[in-house]
């Protein structure tokens, strides 16, 4: 996800995607854990993403 993606999306719309993004972080974590993935990077890839919503949400909030 491109940061200028994340600004489009409404605030709401970021919640929802940051949640349903640790969720699939978990699950992909765990499968990771029980038999190794073929390309690994997509954990670290995922967890950018999130950080990279979360800033973008938090500047929306502090803006309002």
């Amino acid at each position: 996800m491109k940061a200028a993606e994340a600004r489009e999306m409404s605030v709401a719309d970021l919640r929802d995607r940051i949640d349903v993004e640790k969720a699939n972080l978990d699950s992909m974590k765990f499968n990771h854990a029980v038999s190794p993935m073929e390309n690994s990077s997509k954990i670290a890839r995922t967890r950018k993403d999130i950080a990279l919503m979360m800033t973008v949400l938090a500047e929306k909030e502090k803006q309002n």
